[in-house]
């Protein structure tokens, strides 16, 4: 089974000749509606996947405008509207070392320096600066843990497992 990635949502079509309006929710935006990309259409009713080739792809206000190979009339896109688009695992780009996908980092357990058991990371959020993890304890609570240097000591995707040197009052 594949693993499937959102890259945006259609919303809407613009113009008559097949483009379409998309909500972008990738950080790669020109990498991924880059001319002869493959973006999978997942239409929301439990329909196959379908493969779509970029064409062009254009900003146009907060959005991105793009249209595909073999669609060149709003009728062939109409029906797309609140579809997602998607991409496999293996069109992910390699990161940088530090860096991490959301998927990597989620479902990862939280220890301390010295052993001892905090929780799983069961969100992600990204409020500025720097994201913060957050993580089921094991009294019940949810604690924040911003990335940063000065605590993150550690990650290990193949261990699931982080170690973190926590500030004062991070924990408490």
């Amino acid at each position: 089974m594949d693993n499937w990635f959102n890259v945006g949502k259609i919303v809407n079509t613009h113009g008559i000749r097949g483009e379409v309006r998309v909500i972008s929710s990738t950080d790669f935006p020109d990498e991924r509606y880059a001319p002869g990309s493959t973006l999978y259409l997942f239409p929301g009713n439990h329909q196959e996947p379908a493969p779509l080739t970029v064409k062009t792809h254009r900003k146009h206000k907060n959005f991105d405008l793009l249209t595909f190979e073999g669609y060149e009339n709003i009728n062939d896109v109409e029906k797309w509207k609140n579809a997602t688009l998607k991409i496999k695992e293996d069109q992910l780009t390699e990161l940088p070392e530090g860096e991490y996908y959301f998927y990597e980092i989620i479902g990862c357990r939280v220890v301390t320096g010295q052993g001892d058991e905090i929780g799983t990371v069961k969100e992600i959020l990204t409020p500025g600066a720097n994201d913060v993890w957050v993580v089921g304890g094991s009294n019940g609570k949810d604690i924040l843990i911003p990335y940063i240097p000065d605590v993150v000591k550690e990650v290990s995707i193949e261990e699931k497992k982080i170690i973190i040197d926590p500030m004062e009052g991070l924990l408490s």
